[in-house]
Formats: structure tokens, sequence, C-alpha cells
């Protein structure tokens, strides 16, 4: 199915904001979703001026990338922070090292995000120490402490 520009322009954006990280609010478009895609995801996103893409996270089955259109932010790719913009990708194979992506600078940064629509997958989110679980159409999280080993 082909998004004409014009078509994508006049989608409202849809707020998310990330359920572990409440300054973690994204301005999207669904394109995937417009196109009928249901096995990957692919998100026309805009983030606002200090605000931050997730919570810095990795997931176990899922892949994901990033593709910077416009503005710059700060890639937090494991313990590195580095300046992105215009052309630069980010490819997160999984498991991939844990990341995030925030916006400190006074311009909106406009990405094309994309990934993985698994129906089981596990996120892991390390500073705060929490893991989701996607498994038969649910969504359940535990804390680190809360898990044992056998």
């Amino acid at each position: 199915m082909l998004l004409k520009a014009k078509d994508i322009a006049a989608m409202a954006p849809q707020r998310r904001q990330h359920q572990f990280n409440e300054n973690a609010v994204r301005l999207g478009r669904a394109l995937s979703d417009a196109a009928g895609m249901r096995r990957i995801g692919v998100h026309l996103v805009r983030l606002e001026p200090g605000r931050e893409s997730t919570q810095f996270h990795y997931h176990d089955a899922d892949e994901e990338f990033l593709y910077v259109l416009e503005g710059r932010g700060i890639a937090e790719l494991g313990d590195e922070e580095i300046e992105v913009g215009p052309g630069d990708f980010m490819g997160f194979p999984a498991p991939s090292e844990p990341h995030a992506l925030r916006n400190p600078f006074d311009e909106d940064l406009v990405y094309l995000m994309g990934g993985e629509r698994n129906a089981n997958d596990v996120v892991h989110y390390p500073r705060i120490r929490r893991s989701l679980v996607k498994s038969a159409g649910r969504r359940t999280w535990a804390d680190w402490d809360d898990l044992h080993d056998d």
C-alpha cells in the first residue's frame, strides 16, 4: 500500500508516553498500521526538546532501528553517549546493547523508527532493574529483585 507524503502529513500524531518513564513522550504517526502491516512496526516520530524516546532498554527477540531525519539527539548505546543527526542510522539486533535516545537540544528531533512485533519477547530495563514479558497476548513485568533462579 502506498502512503503519499500529503496523507502522512494529514495523519494526526499520536502522543505516546512510556509506561516506565514519564519523560519519554513521543509524537508519532504509525505508518505501518496505516499500510495494514502487522509483523513490522514503522513510525514517524517527533521528539520534542527535553524529551526521551523510551526507558533505557534492550529486547531478547525484537530487532529495532532508528533513522534520524531532522534535528539532533543523544543516543545512549550501552555505556556510550553519542550525538546523532540527520542521516544517522542505529540498528539494534536482538539481543542488543541497552539503548535509548534523548533530545536535550532546542529543536525537535524527527526520526523513522521501526522494529519487529514478535508475539513473544522479553524487554529488559537495566537502569530500573525491571523486565517486561510479552507472551500469549499479554504484557506483564517484574522487578529484578522479584526474580529467582532455579
